[in-house]
């Protein structure tokens, strides 16, 4: 196996994914704090530190399959705690928190995208780093609009799901989240079959027309 391809793909993609996964719990635990659960503060989940939201199988090992198999690393980190009860507006809450993972995840694709086109129009390309900082910056554009994306799916247990059930009464809800024992089924039948390509290309090229966007603006 040639190992160079992998490193070359570590090394660009890595800072974007541990930046994206890291946000993403961190919104959730930012916004619950917000609706009156301090549980994921006072767990020390309200960190941009990734030591802290570190998952074995989401933050190491499946994203390195992705990326030894040739794309790009796709994963997750520790879920934070989360207490709905404790939420001034329980309804509110759940949704905005649910929310606040993907959206972080939206913006930091929205910055990614305006700092790639500020060095690509800004920075002169006698400057050696200037491709790999436009590598790191394109990975990262890509990794925030596959969680987004991903994350905003209305299939229990993910994050759509939840904003879903906001809108539901009890008994449809708790139907509704029944349907998470076929989540493993379901994440496998977006894995192996040309769907979620098909779900996530619209937002890709609304990535890269974001990207052209600032381009034109600041070239």
């Amino acid at each position: 196996m040639d190992f160079l391809p992998i490193i070359k793909t570590l090394s660009l993609a890595l800072p974007g994914f541990l930046l994206a996964i890291v946000c993403h719990e961190a919104g959730h635990a930012l916004m619950a704090l917000r609706y009156g659960d301090d549980t994921a503060k006072l767990q020390g989940r309200l960190s941009l530190n990734p030591a802290v939201h570190y998952d074995l199988v989401g933050t190491v090992i499946f994203p390195m399959i992705g990326i030894m198999l040739g794309g790009v690393p796709f994963g997750w980190a520790k879920p934070v705690p989360v207490d709905p009860r404790r939420f001034k507006n329980m309804k509110s809450g759940m949704f905005w928190v649910s929310f606040a993972g993907p959206l972080a995840n939206i913006l930091l694709m929205i910055l990614s995208a305006f700092l790639y086109a500020f060095i690509y129009t800004q920075v002169p390309a006698t400057f050696g780093l200037k491709g790999q900082f436009l590598g790191m910056l394109e990975y990262s554009v890509f990794i925030n609009i596959l969680l987004a994306v991903f994350n905003l799916i209305p299939f229990p247990p993910l994050d759509g799901s939840k904003m879903v059930s906001t809108f539901l009464d009890y008994e449809a809800a708790r139907k509704y989240e029944e349907l998470q024992r076929y989540s493993f089924i379901f994440i496998l039948i977006l894995w192996f079959t040309p769907i979620f390509s098909y779900m996530i290309r619209p937002a890709t090229m609304m990535g890269y027309s974001l990207i052209n966007f600032f381009a034109g603006i600041l070239g």
